[in-house]
């Protein structure tokens, strides 16, 4: 692959990363009104489960692109170093 197409790919990845991000706050938005209007305790209960059941996907997913973020830096790194031997 070459350098442009990492740096590319560490662009797009960071955003994903910002993407998710708030995606997260939206979810979290959400879940706080559902709790906070619903008629009964279980069902507060089940909104409660369901916010931290998303949340965690979501640093799941962000944790992920982050390790993404990380391999496509050193492989730029690998790249830029194969240039310069040529």
């Amino acid at each position: 692959m070459s350098v442009e197409y990492y740096r590319k790919k560490l662009i797009d990845l960071r955003a994903d990363v910002a993407k998710e991000r708030e995606a997260k706050k939206r979810d979290n938005e959400r879940y706080a009104g559902y709790i906070k209007n619903a008629s009964s305790p279980s069902s507060k209960a089940s909104y409660r489960k369901q916010k931290i059941d998303h949340a965690a996907s979501h640093d799941r997913q962000i944790e992920s692109l982050k390790r993404q973020i990380e391999s496509a830096k050193e492989s730029l790194a690998r790249e830029r170093a194969a240039a310069k031997r040529k």
